[in-house]
């Protein structure tokens, strides 16, 4: 996923980053072991910048999209109005979560895509024989790595999310003003229980793709070339060797459930209702957090990030 040539030693990113680790190594004991961390995350943002630009597109087609859909809003919100009020909030709603989930899918794929690449291009293109000369431990820099899909990414959506959900909202009023129906939206969508609810889904979410992510870093340091083979054709023959063999497909159930099943658990989804999630009594955070599935992905992804460090250790430039 890098988008830039920064990571290679003559870039001046590369240089700007290196000469912050270096100097990061030389200071006082209070902080030399926060910020070495500290400099290689922000390498890694000066390098991918595809962390931030993805999620800005995509905010942008959204916001197009919901644009062109307000033509005509006025009469199809008193339509709406005659409804019942649960069905008020569904629809009303709809537009807001449509965009938290468009929001949400970018960030695990942009994810999983950075994992894939963050240990194998510095290997690539040989730059690891010059970071790995800097006073920075392979621990440091494969957590910094980690801490993209598992912090950064995150909050960059979250953050996305609400300034889209918040334009929309100024968007339909002003569309809605001249019909006196302006509050209809505000006291249907509550912009802020909202946004407790998405940054509940978000920790809800990584924790429960952490082993994904973990894998594709540990095949990022593993593999020479074509990581993403390397990391979906094991899984797939598993798949198909048990289908053949027993013709069960637990497998391939299990891999489902790894990558839809996080709000299973972790919400209390209404009849009739969807995916719709407008309270915060439907967040079950007791339940999530008592299900095995969870720790047991949390100890594979543990397991495969000490695996990464270990293998940042002995491997060297392809």
């Amino acid at each position: 996923m890098n988008t830039t040539p920064n990571n290679t030693p003559g870039s001046a990113g590369g240089s700007l980053s290196a000469a912050a680790l270096a100097k990061s190594g030389d200071s006082g004991s209070s902080s030399s072991s926060t910020q070495p961390f500290y400099w290689s995350v922000r390498r890694e943002l000066w390098e991918n910048r595809s962390l931030y630009v993805a999620p800005l597109i995509v905010a942008v087609v959204v916001l197009f999209g919901f644009l062109i859909s307000t033509i005509g809003m006025p009469e199809r919100r008193q339509g709406v109005l005659l409804l019942d009020p649960a069905h008020q909030r569904a629809m009303i709603g709809m537009p807001y979560d449509v965009a938290a989930m468009m929001l949400i899918f970018t960030a695990f794929i942009v994810g999983v895509f950075y994992c894939l690449d963050a240990l194998h291009s510095e290997r690539r293109d040989r730059s690891i024989l010059f970071w790995k000369s800097l006073p920075v431990s392979d621990l440091t820099t494969v957590l910094s790595k980690a801490s993209v899909p598992f912090v950064i990414l995150p909050l960059i959506i979250f953050g996305t999310v609400v300034l889209v959900q918040f334009l929309m909202l100024l968007w339909s009023s002003a569309m809605l003003l001249p019909s006196g129906l302006a509050a209809t939206t505000w006291t249907r969508f509550n912009l802020f229980q909202q946004s407790v609810i998405l940054l509940y889904s978000l920790v809800v979410i990584v924790l429960w793709h952490a082993p994904i992510y973990g894998w594709a870093l540990l095949i990022s340091g593993w593999a020479r070339r074509a990581t993403f083979l390397w990391a979906v054709l094991p899984f797939l023959a598993i798949g198909v060797l048990e289908k053949f063999a027993f013709d069960t497909s637990h497998f391939a159930s299990m891999l489902k459930d790894r990558v839809f099943g996080a709000g299973d658990t972790a919400f209390a989804f209404q009849p009739h209702r969807g995916v719709a999630i407008d309270s915060l009594f439907q967040l079950t955070p007791g339940r999530y957090l008592a299900t095995p599935g969870l720790w047991i992905g949390l100890v594979f992804a543990a397991a495969f990030v000490s695996l990464a460090v270990w293998q940042r250790r002995y491997r060297g430039p392809i």
